[in-house]
C-alpha cells in the first residue's frame, strides 16, 4: 500500500505518433491526398476536440504527441486546407445521398447511420473552419502552450535511420526536423519518436545491400549521439529492445503482407534472452559511444501488456463486435455502415453499426485499461519500492481512423487516470523532470516492427530501394561538400530542391507499404520518381555550375519539382556536407572518406 510520503504508484503517459508521408500533389485516391484528409477528419480533429472538451469541462489532460515534420508541413499547406474542405463537403453529400437511397429501399438502420455520418462530418467541418480557423497546427500549438501537450518531433521525412548509409543523412534528417519544429511550434522539441522506433548503437557498420558497398566498413555514430548533439533529451523504444524476449510487433494483425514476411524471416530472427533486471516502468539513459564525456539520452519503454490491449485488432479492444468495422465500405462514397460483429467475421457476415450502442463498450474497455495500468504500476512499486512510469505509445491514426471510437477511449482513460488517486497523468517531459534517471545502459539494434529488427523495411522486395538511396546519399554528400558555401543563388536553389527529393526518397513509408502490399505500386512509383528527380536536379546543377547556363526546359523542370515538393524552406546544404561533430576513428578512415565514390 502507499505510504504517507508517496502520492501515487507512478505516472502514466499516452505517446501518440502522428505521421503520414508527403502526399500533397502526389495523387488523391485511392492513394495520396485522401490519406491526409482521412487522418485529419478521423484522428487529428477528433483528438483536438476531446482535449478541448476536457479543458472546457474542468479537466487538465496531459498527452505526449509526436507530429512529424513532414506532417506538420502538409497540415500547414494552403493546398491541404482547400482540399480538406472539399473532402468534407463531398462526404456530407455522400451521406445525404446514401440516406435517400437506404430509405428508398427500406433499410432504416443504415439510413439512420447515414444521417449520423452527415451530422458527424458537418461537425468536423465546423470544428475545422470555426473552432480551429483552418489551422490544425496552430490548434496543437495552443495546447502545447497551455501545458496540455508535450509535442515531440521525428526525423524530417521519417527516414529509417539505422539503414541510411551516411551519418550526414542522419544529421540532415534531425536538423531539418528541429528547424521545422521550431517554426511550427515556437520551441525546440525535448523528445523524438525515432521512425519505426528504430535504433542503432555506435559500431563499425557494413552496408547491407550493394555488392560494391558490402566490402566497405564504416565507424558509425550511435543514433543517440545525433540526438544529444541537437539537445534532444529522450526517445521511445520497444520493450524487447530493453529487456530482450520476443518483440510484440506493431502491425502484424493489420497487414497480410507481414505474415508472409514473418514466415520468410522467422528462422533468422533469434530473440535475446529476456533480462529481468531492467523494467519498462523505469527511465534509463543510453550512451553507446563508449565515451563517458558524451551526454546520454533518456529512453521511455513501451509497456507490452497495455500495448496488446489496443494494438491487437483480434484480441484487443478494437476487435469488440460493437465497434465500427474498418474494412467494409459502401460504394459509391466509401462510408462505413457495419460493425466488427466478430473478430473472425468475413465481410458478408458484418451486421449494421449502431452508434448508440458503443458507449457501454467504451466504458468497460476504459475501465479495464485503467485497472491494468494501476495494477502494473502497483506491482512495480511493491517489488521495487519506486514509483514507475508506464508509457503507452501508439500510432495516433489508430485512434479514430483504424478504431473509430478510439479518441473517445483516450478521453475516458485520461479522465479515469486523473481521478483514480493511484496514478498521475503526465507528459513524457514531466516524467523525465520528475524521475532524474542516472543508470546508463546499452541498447541493441532494432525497431518496433515484427521480429524487432529491420526486415519489414529491408527484404527481397525492397532491396532495390536501398540501392537508389545509398547511391543518392553519396552524390548529395559530394555535391554539398563542393557547393554548400557557393554564393550563386540559382545553384543553391537547385541543390536544395535535390535535397528535398532525397529526403522524400528516404521516407520509411515506401518500404513499409511495399512490404505490406498496402499500396505497393504507388510506393514503388514514388521511390522511382524521387530518385529520378533528385538525379536530374543534380545533373542540372552540375551543368549549370560548369556553364552558368540554364535551359528553359531545365528551369521549368526545377519549377515543377519546387511547386510539387515545396516543403522545408529551412534546408541548409551544410548538413549534408560534413558532420558537425565528426566520428573519431583511431588509425583509420572516417565514414566520410570511406564512402565517397563507392557506389
Amino acid at each position: 500500500m502507499l505510504n504517507d510520503k508517496v502520492y501515487s504508484y507512478g505516472g502514466f503517459t499516452f505517446v501518440l505518433h502522428s505521421h503520414l508521408p508527403y502526399v500533397l500533389s502526389h495523387g488523391k485516391w485511392p492513394h495520396g491526398l485522401d490519406w491526409l484528409n482521412e487522418a485529419a477528419a478521423e484522428t487529428y480533429i477528433p483528438l483536438l476536440n476531446v482535449l478541448n472538451e476536457m479543458l472546457d469541462g474542468g479537466f487538465s489532460p496531459k498527452l505526449t504527441i509526436g507530429i512529424t515534420p513532414v506532417l506538420a508541413e502538409q497540415l500547414s499547406d494552403g493546398l491541404f486546407k482547400e482540399e480538406f474542405t472539399n473532402y468534407l463537403q463531398q462526404k456530407i453529400r455522400t451521406a445525404e445521398n446514401d440516406e435517400i437511397e437506404f430509405r428508398r429501399i427500406g433499410e432504416k438502420r443504415l439510413a439512420s447511420t447515414a444521417s449520423f455520418w452527415r451530422g458527424w462530418y458537418d461537425a468536423i467541418r465546423l470544428s475545422f473552419e470555426e473552432r480551429y480557423h483552418r489551422d490544425l497546427i496552430g490548434a496543437f500549438r495552443e495546447l502545447l502552450e497551455a501545458g496540455v501537450l508535450d509535442i515531440i518531433t521525428s526525423a524530417a521525412t521519417h527516414g529509417y535511420l539505422p539503414l541510411l548509409s551516411r551519418d550526414e543523412s542522419i544529421q540532415a534528417q534531425i536538423k531539418v526536423a528541429i528547424k521545422a519544429h521550431e517554426k511550427h511550434f515556437g520551441r525546440r522539441p525535448r523528445g523524438i519518436w525515432l521512425p519505426e522506433c528504430a535504433y542503432r548503437p555506435s559500431y563499425r557498420w557494413r552496408p547491407p545491400v550493394n555488392e560494391k558497398l558490402k566490402s566497405l566498413e564504416y565507424d558509425r555514430k550511435g543514433i543517440e549521439e545525433f540526438l544529444a548533439e541537437n539537445d534532444i533529451e529522450y526517445f521511445i523504444i520497444d520493450s524487447a529492445m530493453l529487456k530482450g524476449g520476443k518483440a510484440i510487433g506493431a502491425y502484424f494483425d493489420r497487414f497480410e503482407g507481414l505474415k508472409r514476411l514473418r514466415e520468410q524471416f522467422e528462422k533468422e530472427v533469434h530473440p535475446a534472452v529476456e533480462d529481468f533486471s531492467k523494467s519498462p516502468y523505469e527511465v534509463y539513459l543510453v550512451n553507446s559511444s563508449g565515451k563517458p564525456e558524451k551526454r546520454p539520452v533518456a529512453v521511455f519503454t513501451r509497456d507490452p501488456r497495455t500495448a496488446l490491449q489496443v494494438w491487437s485488432g483480434e484480441h484487443g479492444y478494437p476487435g469488440d463486435g460493437w465497434y465500427l468495422d474498418f474494412h467494409k465500405k459502401y460504394f459509391p462514397g466509401g462510408l462505413r455502415y457495419w460493425r466488427v460483429t466478430g473478430p473472425k467475421s468475413d465481410l458478408a457476415e458484418k451486421v449494421p453499426y449502431e452508434p448508440e450502442q458503443v458507449e457501454e463498450r467504451l466504458e468497460e474497455n476504459s475501465d479495464h485499461f485503467v485497472s491494468l495500468v494501476v495494477d502494473l504500476l502497483q506491482t512495480h512499486y511493491d517489488e521495487s519500492g519506486k514509483r514507475g512510469i508506464l508509457t503507452a505509445p501508439y500510432d495516433a491514426e489508430l485512434f479514430g481512423h483504424w478504431w473509430f471510437e478510439g479518441t473517445r477511449f483516450l478521453q475516458k482513460v485520461m479522465k479515469k487516470i486523473m481521478t483514480s488517486g493511484f496514478v498521475d497523468l503526465v507528459t513524457a517531459s514531466e516524467a523525465l523532470d520528475r524521475e532524474h534517471p542516472s543508470q546508463v545502459i546499452a541498447l541493441p539494434e532494432g525497431s518496433w516492427g515484427e521480429g524487432g529488427y529491420h526486415y519489414i523495411w529491408l527484404n527481397n522486395d525492397t532491396q532495390w530501394t536501398w540501392h537508389h538511396i545509398y547511391r543518392d546519399e553519396a552524390r548529395m554528400h559530394e555535391l554539398a561538400r563542393r557547393f554548400a558555401d557557393d554564393t550563386d543563388v540559382t545553384l543553391q536553389e537547385l541543390l536544395k530542391q535535390a535535397a528535398r527529393e532525397l529526403l522524400l526518397l528516404q521516407a520509411s513509408d515506401w518500404q513499409f507499404l511495399i512490404s505490406t502490399i498496402a499500396a505497393r505500386d504507388y510506393s514503388e512509383l514514388r521511390v522511382v520518381y524521387h530518385h529520378n528527380d533528385f538525379n536530374r536536379l543534380c545533373d542540372i546543377a552540375e551543368q549549370y555550375e560548369r556553364t552558368s547556363i540554364l535551359s528553359d526546359e531545365d528551369w521549368n523542370f526545377f519549377l515543377e519539382c519546387k511547386g510539387r515538393d515545396s516543403l522545408f524552406p529551412e534546408i541548409d546544404l551544410r548538413w549534408w556536407a560534413e558532420l558537425e561533430y565528426p566520428v573519431s576513428v583511431e588509425g583509420g578512415l572516417s565514414i566520410q572518406k570511406g564512402a565517397e565514390g563507392s557506389s
